[in-house]
């Protein structure tokens, strides 16, 4: 992809990596510095800016920043769901929580003491997201989470997939991105599977639910497949595990017999949902079954996959590296990961010289492009 840029930047760019996301803004670093080096001939050693917040023995903490900020483009990187990320409260290593890296990020942006020109916060999977909101008396956090980051200098916020991107009303006059990985799943798909036909005869995309439909009516009209979905049945009567649990679901859309089938959705937590709906359409004689998730949770382990994996339920489950991946994931046979390092740095390189993010955002042509060249 052509980079159009001026010589013009916002500020002197400047990458915050908070605890636990050393990995991707390394990779994010790599580009916008080759790129740097490509346009001006010139070569820096990092755009990264050392950032961190150390801990009393009581857990309290404080947010630390090695150099002067004064005048940059700051673009912090947040992983709240980074369960790998510890800190020692009382001798004890205790694991982070969504919170306590919330927490964190609050802690460096007030150590940037309003010294920058300006402030973005890159968090993937947006916090508090699956409370976006209120069915009875209950709290409205991910609004709250928005409005806050807003009141104490943040600029903008880019999130990936997020689980309603409405929830941007909570901040109307801010900079809210949610930006959805559609050219970088259908590239891993043809990459590591190469034998999959493009072909409403042969190929349909699936919604687990109906609060995904809008992500998958995108992949059904640019692939040209025909497009199914599933409605959940729950029990309101009663909470588990802070939501009502599903009694079933039930399938609307044309026969799957002999089609490959894509299930398309926004995270897998537990599971259940994903391989109850594989199971079903394998049922109904779907033949191989792929997953495109932008944020691979798995809340209760990998043996459940394992088992659907070896049953032929499931062929492979694509999720991208925008969360914590427990190392064991890498090399289980059904997960392939979906690098977006490239297309974060091409987001912070296009926003630091203030130019419009609609070509990368709307990936139409370059999906066309991909479609051409493997019907070759």
């Amino acid at each position: 992809m052509e980079l159009r840029t001026t010589n013009l930047p916002v500020g002197k760019l400047g990458l915050i990596s908070m605890k636990g996301c050393e990995e991707l803004g390394n990779k994010i670093d790599k580009y916008l510095l080759d790129w740097h080096e490509q346009k001006f001939n010139f070569k820096i050693e990092t755009f990264q800016i050392k950032a961190f917040c150390p801990r009393f023995s009581t857990g309290e903490g404080k947010g630390v920043i090695t150099q002067s900020v004064r005048g940059f483009d700051i673009y912090i990187l947040v992983d709240v769901f980074n369960y790998g990320a510890t800190y020692k409260m009382y001798n004890v290593e205790r694991r982070m929580s969504p919170d306590e890296h919330y927490q964190d990020l609050k802690r460096v942006i007030a150590a940037i003491g309003g010294k920058a020109r300006r402030i973005t916060v890159v968090m993937p999977m947006l916090y508090e997201s699956r409370q976006h909101k209120r069915t009875s008396r209950e709290s409205l956090d991910c609004a709250m989470a928005l409005e806050e980051l807003v009141s104490i200098g943040v600029d903008s916020i880019i999130t990936f997939d997020a689980h309603d991107p409405r929830v941007q009303n909570a901040i109307p006059l801010s900079g809210f991105e949610s930006v959805q990985p559609y050219y970088q799943m259908i590239k891993a798909l043809v990459k590591n599977i190469p034998d999959v036909k493009i072909d409403p005869e042969r190929l349909m995309i699936v919604s687990p639910d109906e609060g995904g439909m809008s992500r998958c009516i995108y992949y059904s009209s640019i692939l040209g497949l025909d497009l199914g979905m599933f409605y959940k049945r729950r029990d309101y009567s009663k909470i588990v595990n802070g939501r009502n649990p599903i009694i079933s679901h039930d399938f609307l859309g044309r026969d799957v017999d002999g089609k490959d089938i894509i299930i398309v959705d926004d995270m897998i937590s537990s599971g259940d949902s994903i391989i109850d709906v594989s199971s079903k359409l394998k049922e109904c004689g779907a033949k191989n079954i792929y997953t495109f998730i932008t944020f691979g949770l798995f809340v209760d382990g990998f043996e459940k996959f394992d088992n659907a994996y070896e049953n032929g339920i499931i062929n492979k489950i694509f999720t991208t590296n925008l969360t914590y991946r427990a190392p064991e994931l890498i090399n289980k046979p059904w997960h392939c990961e979906v690098d977006m390092s490239k297309y974060i740095a091409l987001i912070i390189e296009t926003l630091n010289f203030d130019k419009t993010l609609g070509d990368l955002l709307d990936p139409v042509n370059r999906i066309h492009k991909l479609l051409r060249k493997i019907e070759k």
